[in-house]
């Protein structure tokens, strides 16, 4: 039986019946490809992710596609609409099969204003997002197009287990995906990324894109910062 109860994102929440707020919520499975919600679509649904994973993006009006996010099972999406009314301003497509659950705006504004944990649960996860987009509004300014490559790589990547000093990116980002997320061409990080593997900084394996020497890169991020300053 479906339940809000199993959403991640409520499991430390005690002070709401969910009950009452069952019934007022959907269901839904997507298939791999599926488009949630489109720019400016009027709707003001928010998302919560069960299972799989989504791509947040924008488009300019040439053409071009930048992500901003990718989201995984526990998080959720489509808030912003359902606090300020605003159409979206993002594209949300499934990159896998994904289950999840959809709760109307006002269903959301109720159950955040009745709920002093899921309110300051909703106030974390925001602030986070615009910490978050303030550090890639500065990288922006501030790096060339290798380092921004070096910042994403260490932002994606997560310790190598049994290789302490290693960092490891499962599975191994598409060059077109990495080109999106830092604003420049396929071709540039194919050129970056061979650089980097000529240097032994970075080897690919079946499992992902091993950052053997992350130190480096951190210490290169550092070294451009503080030149800007």
């Amino acid at each position: 039986m479906h339940s809000i109860v199993r959403i991640p994102f409520f499991k430390e929440v005690r002070d709401i019946d969910f009950v009452k707020f069952d019934r007022r919520v959907t269901w839904k499975r997507c298939d791999v490809g599926e488009t949630i919600v489109d720019f400016e679509d009027p709707t003001s649904d928010v998302y919560f992710l069960l299972t799989g994973e989504m791509r947040v993006l924008i488009r300019t009006i040439s053409g071009r596609e930048i992500i901003l996010a990718e989201l995984r099972s526990g998080e959720f999406f489509g808030e912003l609409s359902a606090i300020d009314g605003v159409h979206r301003s993002a594209n949300v497509t499934s990159l896998t099969k994904s289950e999840m659950c959809i709760m109307p705006g006002p269903v959301f504004r109720e159950m955040i204003f009745s709920s002093t944990v899921a309110c300051h649960q909703v106030l974390r996860q925001l602030t986070g997002r615009v910490r978050e987009m303030n550090a890639r509004l500065t990288e922006h300014s501030i790096f060339d197009l290798k380092h921004r490559l070096y910042s994403e790589l260490l932002r994606l990547s997560h310790d190598r287990h049994d290789h302490p000093g290693e960092k490891v990116i499962s599975p191994p980002p598409f060059h077109h995906v990495l080109s999106a997320r830092i604003g420049c061409r396929r071709e540039q990080v194919t050129r970056e990324l061979s650089i980097l593997a000529h240097d032994h900084l970075i080897e690919k394996s079946r499992g992902g894109l091993i950052i053997k020497k992350p130190k480096i890169l951190k210490e290169r991020l550092d070294e451009a910062m503080s030149e800007d300053g």
